[in-house]
């Protein structure tokens, strides 16, 4: 070689172009990805089954063309086959998709107190991931650079007392997104992104919207010292749906403010 690669310039609009589904993208995280994705030049259509969170989406957000909203339940696979539709007639193509929907509460009732019902209702984000990419694998191939982000937790590291159910379907989650990130590959990159303590309180529906009310010791927890806000995923979602991630596949990603590397003790 004669010369060394020229500095390359970073895009101002990363997902300038792009088609991007967010499911339970109405409200907290998966609002907090819908938001990054449009700041970054890119067109989103958001599932949830809060139709009032989702049409206040785009009251607020007047993006015109940009966004669409549609409800969808992703436990229904004949709900998430009419949301892939809608994707591909609306924009024509789909070049990313984050499985976000699923119960947000991590405690159910004990295990032994546990119907099969309960447990089942509470995979549905391992589920709905499931049916999500089933449905839209043959769109994101086509779209020749196609990326997959699979929101997990932390809590599929390390857990609270009664909180199995929503500990499977996050792990599950983890495993599922390095399997389809080898049978998907190299058309289809798949990442997952485990969210620490995320604080979502104004990232609701007009009529549930509140100021959070953190106390010192909860924001000490954080090495970075402050509790996380959807942003913060969302910053991350950009990068991981961009081409500025190609090397990137089959990993979770973990944000929590370094929550999970503090050791804390009780005085």
């Amino acid at each position: 070689m004669s010369a060394a690669p020229p500095i390359a310039r970073w895009p101002a609009a990363p997902l300038q172009g792009k088609v991007v589904l967010v499911t339970g993208g109405a409200n907290g995280i998966g609002r907090g990805i819908a938001q990054a994705v449009l700041g970054a030049g890119g067109r989103v259509l958001i599932g949830d089954l809060d139709t009032e969170a989702g049409q206040a989406c785009l009251d607020e957000w007047q993006r015109g063309d940009d966004a669409a909203f549609q409800r969808m339940d992703i436990a229904d696979e004949g709900s998430v086959r009419d949301f892939i539709a809608v994707a591909q007639q609306r924009f024509g193509r789909i070049d990313g998709l984050v499985n976000n929907a699923g119960i947000a509460g991590p405690h159910g009732t004990t295990l032994e107190n546990m119907e099969w019902d309960e447990w089942q209702r509470r995979l549905s984000s391992l589920h709905g991931a499931f049916l999500c990419c089933k449905h839209a694998l043959p769109a994101l191939t086509a779209s020749g650079a196609g990326a997959v982000i699979n929101i997990a937790s932390t809590r599929a590291w390390q857990s609270e007392a009664h909180s199995e159910a929503y500990a499977a379907a996050k792990g599950g989650l983890v495993a599922f997104t390095h399997a389809l990130a080898i049978s998907a590959g190299p058309a289809v990159r798949v990442n997952s992104i485990s969210p620490g303590w995320i604080g979502t309180s104004a990232w609701q529906a007009p009529s549930r919207r509140y100021a959070p009310d953190y106390s010192p010791s909860d924001h000490a927890q954080h090495p970075v010292g402050r509790v996380g806000q959807p942003e913060d995923i969302g910053a991350l979602a950009v990068y991981l749906l961009s081409s500025l991630s190609g090397f990137s596949t089959g990993q979770d990603f973990i944000v929590d403010g370094g929550m999970t590397r503090k050791m804390i003790y009780t005085e």
